[in-house]
């Protein structure tokens, strides 16, 4: 067998391995297996994206997971696949047709469309290859699409059941318009923008010679006012309720209502409705009744066709864009006298995501979905426990928002994405359908159809993930075997968007949840704990850290910094750091190989007789039970950090420095042998967090057919031969030798020069201890010789206390006692101001 080479260099054999697993089919699910299931859905990231951070702290706490069921003998399904990402598809190859200098509307839309799934077989596979420099081992032969065949089918039969169950339904509501990319967008694609705008007061006459004086940061929008809302309580305008005022410009009478959304403590405690152009005020119309005329197009120009007849000035703003309008109306009202006061007024202001541009409530219909309903058995899965959040306190999130649920607009105004499967008739009739033929026998033979030119929400096929991709509404062994799957990984940002939404579905088609826990993990941040972001210029690409010191520090710095709801923390500086413990475990099994070490078979660790071997094996059983348990309760980072502890701290900084003289003793065999088996226990243990580099010492020692850890059982129980006088021995001697270090270090005791060790009041059984380790404490404490006490203590020496005994170190000639006089006086008299 050749050697291992003097450093690990994960650039050759991370692809090896990668491609060892899957042509081993070691990532298959099983559904005719016996063994028991266990189920993750990859969070189906966007057909055009690449690896992110963010990625890479979900996919590896995914595949720790995974690999861990998968060593516990689970049958293992990880699902992956990619969303269609309706709006970010069709921006980049509209992007891209604007170099070619054509549009969208000029190719129509098959052709686009044709030129979409062109650009999807070309560039669409850049993240599933980039998640498997990450290592991730899901099923790739399952891999699905949300708009392949068989998962558009599953939302065709989706859309037409909630159709005819009447909770599917078109509605004329306020939208999130976006005028740039022209299509209704969902709250989730709104950011809200700090922006330095203006309050304009306003006058408008009222009936009978008075005035009210109204407030608003839009007064474009006052074309469309159909009425001024007070608080009902409000004494100042009490007295005006029910009186008519003339709304100024368009010269249209409109009431002054009572209505409890009129804070008396903002602005004027007079407001302005456009129902609308307005949430607030779309709710206060409906309340009262009023009109709701609309004065902007889709492209966010002035529109006059509903506002009935108007004087020449506004006529003259006809198609004119939203915010030049308002300047001229601004200057009308002030030439008029009718404009009180302009404060300056920051205020959020609601802007598209991706365009950019600030986005306009629209009144247009639309089809909805009556969420309602479909959250009432999905809030009772989550109160009764059948759907546990991990960390529990994100419940809280999820009922505020299920219990406060609005009608959920799906339609999109795209042409990319699930066309909604509903045709027209000439006089308007709508028949929805699962395809055209079905259509036409609804409506006649004869009557000419023409398909709605709308698509659904990439949330309403995402939603169906869960069962969609195990091949509903056919009934397929992979639906009976994996479904209800078992934990979902997800970040808290698609709570109500994403988790919410398939918790609704599932239990509306499936009868059942559609997973058992949902684990919610944090945001990935810099070093300084700030989001990271382009204008900031500090977003980190997983990749180039990857290719810089290897995929397994990259996994371990996440998984590491991951406690349960926590942000975490990651830079170059992190992941180079964590660096070394990869390169600690390399080197310490290179150090082992030089030593003979290889896995002997008959070894059995009951048969263990020196103290040492005994306590490392009983170490490390101690810490699979604690990483097991970790895992079990999605505790990742005490997971990492139990098997830092073990490696670094047990086997390689005490084991085997402990063991250095007795591989050429007569110990040496049992300490070989102790030594593989533990080595072996540990690659198993650390498989799942650090796969690529426990995958190649396995190989290389022998333990397993090449490419075999992934599939090698979980650790059990190690049995060891009277454990606990091992663990007390050993312990013993460990903290003797670091309370040993910690005095030398605080006494500035140089390295070179070695001390008598005394003990006081030492029991016989101490004593004897300390002379049958001598060897270790000599070597590894520096002490020149141990031994009891006798007499009084020596002047000018240095204790610490362990167990009854008190350690006595004589400093007399190792130290400048003068200067470590002053040093501490110095310390002292820092400590007392």
């Amino acid at each position: 067998m050749t050697t291992l080479d003097k450093t690990f260099e994960p650039a050759s054999a991370e692809a090896r391995l990668y491609r060892g697993w899957e042509d081993s089919g070691a990532f298959t699910a099983n559904p005719a297996s016996n063994a028991a299931p266990y189920t993750i859905m990859i969070p189906p990231p966007n057909v055009t994206g690449s690896l992110h951070v963010g990625h890479a702290l979900t996919m590896t706490l995914q595949d720790i997971f995974i690999r861990f069921r998968r060593m516990q003998g689970r049958d293992v399904l990880w699902q992956p696949g990619t969303d269609h990402a309706g709006i970010a598809t069709q921006m980049v190859v509209e992007r891209l047709l604007d170099k070619e200098g054509v549009s969208r509307k000029q190719l129509g839309r098959e052709t686009f469309l044709s030129r979409v799934w062109q650009w999807k077989a070309e560039s669409g596979g850049t993240i599933t290859q980039q998640l498997r420099r990450l290592g991730a081992s899901p099923d790739w032969a399952r891999e699905r699409f949300t708009m392949d065949e068989g998962l558009s089918a599953a939302v065709r039969e989706v859309f037409c059941t909630l159709h005819d169950q009447g909770l599917i339904y078109q509605d004329k509501r306020l939208v999130n318009w976006d005028t740039v990319l022209q299509t209704a967008i969902s709250d989730l694609e709104v950011e809200s923008r700090e922006t330095k705008g203006s309050m304009w007061h306003i006058r408008y006459p009222v009936e009978g010679g008075e005035e009210i004086i109204v407030a608003t940061t839009r007064p474009e929008t006052m074309l469309a006012d159909t009425a001024v809302a007070v608080h009902p309580e409000n004494e100042k305008f009490k007295h005006l309720i029910g009186k008519l005022v003339t709304l100024p410009l368009t010269e249209r009478r409109i009431p002054i209502v009572a209505d409890e959304y009129a804070d008396p403590e903002k602005g004027t405690g007079a407001v302005k409705i456009t129902p609308a152009h307005d949430f607030n005020d779309f709710e206060v119309g409906k309340r009262h009744n009023l009109p709701m005329p609309s004065m902007l197009d889709r492209q966010g120009r002035i529109m006059l066709a509903e506002l009935g007849e108007l004087p020449e000035f506004v006529r003259g703003l006809e198609g004119k864009d939203r915010f030049a309008a308002r300047k001229e109306i601004v200057a009308e009202l002030e030439a008029r006298e009718l404009l009180v006061e302009v404060k300056p007024h920051p205020h959020a202001v609601p802007h598209g995501d991706r365009s950019g541009t600030p986005i306009e409530p629209l009144l247009t219909t639309q089809w909805y979905c009556n969420a309602e309903v479909l959250a009432q058995p999905a809030i009772r899965a989550v109160e009764s426990g059948r759907i546990k959040f991990v960390p529990q306190q994100w419940e809280n999130t999820y009922f505020a928002w299920m219990r406060d649920i609005q009608p959920w607009c799906i339609s999109r105004q795209l042409w990319w994405g699930h066309r909604i499967p509903a045709w027209y008739a000439p006089d308007g009739k709508v028949f929805v359908a699962r395809n055209a033929e079905e259509a036409q026998a609804k409506a006649g033979p004869g009557v000419e159809l023409t398909q709605d030119e709308d698509v659904l929400d990439t949330w309403f096929s995402s939603a169906l993930w869960p069962f969609s991709t195990l091949g509903w509404p056919e009934k397929t062994p992979e639906l009976d075997k994996y479904y209800p799957t078992d934990t979902l990984v997800t970040g808290f940002d698609i709570i109500f968007f994403w988790v919410a939404r398939m918790i609704m579905m599932s239990l509306h088609f499936m009868d059942d949840v559609p997973f058992r826990t949902v684990y919610i993990h944090g945001l990935v941040r810099d070093e300084k704990g700030q989001k990271m972001s382009k204008s900031k210029g500090n977003v980190l690409d997983p990749l180039t850290l990857i290719d810089a010191y290897g995929t397994d520090a990259l996994r371990y710095s996440v998984a590491a910094a991951s406690g349960q709801g926590r942000d975490v923390k990651l830079g170059a500086k992190i992941v180079e750091t964590n660096r070394g413990f990869i390169t600690k475990i390399w080197n310490a099994a290179r150090f082992l190989e030089m030593n003979g070490v290889k896995p002997n078979p008959a070894f059995k660790p009951e048969d263990a007789k020196l103290p040492l071997c005994r306590w490392i094996l009983d170490a490390t059983e101690r810490a699979v039970t604690q990483a097991t348990e970790a895992l079990d309760g999605f505790q990742v980072g005490a997971y990492a950090q139990t098997c830092y502890h073990m490696v670094w701290g047990d086997f390689c900084d005490w084991f085997i420095e402990f063991a250095k003289p007795g591989f050429a003793s007569g110990d040496a065999a049992e300490i070989r042998d102790t030594a593989a088996y533990v080595l072996g226990v540990l690659l198993r243990l650390m498989h799942p967090l650090i796969p690529f580099v426990t995958e190649e010492l396995w190989d290389h020692f022998g333990y397993g057919a090449e490419y075999s850890l992934i599939a090698a059982p979980w650790p059990g129980e190690i049995a060891v031969n009277d454990a606990e006088t091992a663990r007390r021995e050993v312990q013993w001697v460990i903290d003797l030798i670091s309370e040993i270090r910690t005095v030398r270090s605080e006494m500035n005791v140089p390295p070179s020069l070695k001390s008598p060790v005394l003990l006081q009041d030492a029991a016989p059984a101490t004593l004897a201890r300390a002379e049958a380790w001598f060897e270790a404490i000599s070597r590894m404490a520096r002490a020149s010789e141990i031994g009891p006490l006798t007499g009084t203590p020596p002047k000018n020496a240095a204790q610490a206390v362990l167990g009854e005994a008190t350690i006595i170190l004589p400093l007399e000639g190792l130290i400048d006692l003068d200067a470590e006089r002053k040093r501490l006086a110095g310390a002292l008299a820092k400590a007392q101001a």
